[in-house]
């Protein structure tokens, strides 16, 4: 676990601001279509960068950009990660955490504290099919968990799904629709199987953009906006 990688700017992954990536090591999921396996597999491979220089390094880019999209791996997985986006915040950055959501008690201490200003949780499959998403045990009431807290957290909000064949189809669209319903906004995914962590699933080939447009369009009947990434 830890830092692991700093990259440079980039809109896309915080609509509407430009940020720094910041990256974690480790996970407590492997999906067999996870897009960053080495950071999910092998995160010793990669050397912890020192908070103390990043956020040296965030301060001096602060004149250009707004903030940092941190990313893995699974940051919640790291106790020091309130803490150093404290010092983010402190710096008058905005912040975007990406996560599958099955740490509710840090995401809840990351809201309540006021250390997030984007949160984008990750919708992989039907819960009841999360136990399938790793080697070790997986609660999908975690999921839940989190995603009742998020309905009332006073943050910019997203839940994403990647589409991948096999794991995600109309039935689950619904199943997931139901647990997020009135969320403010769904985005929808392309699959591409070129990094995938199972060979499997490199060998999968991606719906067809009409399949992956009608999946997004039955999410709007839960959401207030569902968004079209990837095609």
């Amino acid at each position: 676990m830890g830092i692991k990688g700093f990259q440079g700017t980039s809109l896309l992954d915080f609509p509407g601001r430009i940020a720094s990536l910041v990256f974690w090591g480790g996970c407590n999921l492997t999906c067999p279509f996870c897009h960053n396996p080495a950071l999910v597999l092998e995160p010793e491979a990669y050397p912890d960068l020192d908070p103390a220089g990043l956020l040296a390094d965030l301060a001096k880019r602060k004149s250009f950009i707004d903030g940092i999209v941190v990313s893995g791996g699974e940051p919640t997985l790291d106790p020091g990660l309130p803490d150093f986006l404290a010092e983010v915040k402190a710096l008058g950055l905005a912040v975007k955490l990406d996560t599958n959501g099955l740490a509710p008690q840090v995401i809840g201490e990351l809201l309540d504290r006021q250390l997030v200003d984007y949160l984008a949780i990750d919708l992989k499959t039907d819960p009841g099919r999360y136990p399938e998403l790793h080697t070790a045990a997986v609660s999908p009431e975690k999921l839940i968990a989190t995603i009742q807290r998020c309905g009332r957290a006073q943050v910019e909000l997203e839940y994403r799904t990647t589409c991948v064949p096999g794991w995600v189809d109309e039935e689950v669209i619904m199943a997931l629709g139901a647990l997020v319903d009135g969320a403010p906004l769904w985005v929808f995914q392309q699959y591409h199987p070129e990094h995938a962590l199972c060979a499997t699933a490199r060998a999968a080939a991606p719906y067809p953009a009409e399949r992956v447009r009608s999946l997004a369009e039955l999410a709007g009947r839960y959401v207030q906006r569902v968004k079209v990434r990837g095609i």
